[in-house]
């Protein structure tokens, strides 16, 4: 028994008349009365009590009726499913992302646009290290990942710069350069020692502009790993100066460095052949490109 056997059945349930049924389905009487006479053979049950001028439904059609009806509109349903899926409006969609993109703003902005537009994707998010980050991608257990570059990336994942921003110092309270007037050189800090973030690329920066060769105390992840380090007077961190917007915490003094501006880039890491329909149109949110 297929769908249009219940449709058919439908049709004359609710006009009992076989002449208006086939007339509203498009086929030829005998055709429909051969086609309801055959559901009641699978069926082994009579669905219409016949005379020459009228017809009924049976207890067992009316019965039969019920579920036909609920058996077409649940198919609708899966149909409607599976079409918005495949236009991108449903589906999961897990980001992966390091906390400095949390603290840009930019992770917020993008997560909130999308789900305003597509209301029936669930999207999670989960904070990641970053070097974790790229095989999560491959490995289909991250769909897009927000990152601070640069970042080493296979040749099947590819990044798009959502904002930029700049390095500056973060030094404890008591440290002397807390207190100097104006930008910090970076010769002023090769006596340093330096509490690494996940992303060095400022450190290595301001060492080479200083020529001296960092001596790292910690490394401990976060940004917020990093300045606590700071605030206890471990050492001394080149972060990103988003943070002196966002961050207030006790015992850190946050000061611009001296010369050009050492650049960061906050960037959506993502598949270059991806096939979520609902991750293709949060890339296309994002890039303003069709995935």
């Amino acid at each position: 028994m297929e769908l249009r056997h219940l449709r058919y059945f439908i049709a004359v349930a609710e006009r009992l008349h076989f002449a208006q049924a086939a007339e509203a389905l498009g086929i030829a009487p005998p055709t429909l009365t051969v086609q309801i006479q055959e559901m009641e053979r699978t069926l082994q049950a009579q669905l219409f009590r016949r005379t020459k001028r009228t017809v009924a439904l049976t207890p067992a059609g009316e019965a039969f009726l019920t579920e036909a009806r609920e058996t077409l509109a649940q198919f609708e349903r899966t149909l409607n499913v599976g079409k918005r899926a495949g236009r991108g409006e449903l589906g999961r969609i897990h980001i992966g992302y390091v906390g400095s993109a949390a603290f840009s703003g930019i992770l917020q902005k993008q997560i909130r646009a999308f789900r305003k537009s597509r209301p029936g994707v669930l999207v999670q998010a989960t904070e990641h290290p970053m070097g974790e980050l790229p095989a999560l991608l491959e490995e289909g257990r991250v769909d897009v990942a927000f990152v601070r570059m640069p970042v080493d990336l296979p040749s099947s994942l590819r990044a798009h710069v959502l904002a930029r921003d700049a390095f500056c110092a973060a030094l404890p309270a008591e440290h002397p350069l807390a207190a100097a007037v104006g930008p910090i050189k970076a010769r002023a800090l090769a006596g340093e020692t330096f509490v690494v973030p996940e992303q060095d690329l400022g450190t290595r920066e301001i060492a080479r502009r200083g020529r001296f060769n960092p001596r790292i105390v910690s490394a401990p992840g976060t940004l917020l790993a990093v300045l606590t380090q700071v605030s206890v007077g471990a050492g001394v961190a080149i972060v990103p100066n988003v943070l002196t917007r966002v961050v207030n915490l006790p015992n850190v003094v946050f000061k611009t460095l001296a010369g050009e501006p050492v650049t960061s880039e906050v960037a959506a890491v993502f598949r270059k052949y991806e096939h979520s329909p609902a991750t293709k149109k949060l890339i296309e949110q994002m890039t303003g490109k069709t995935a």
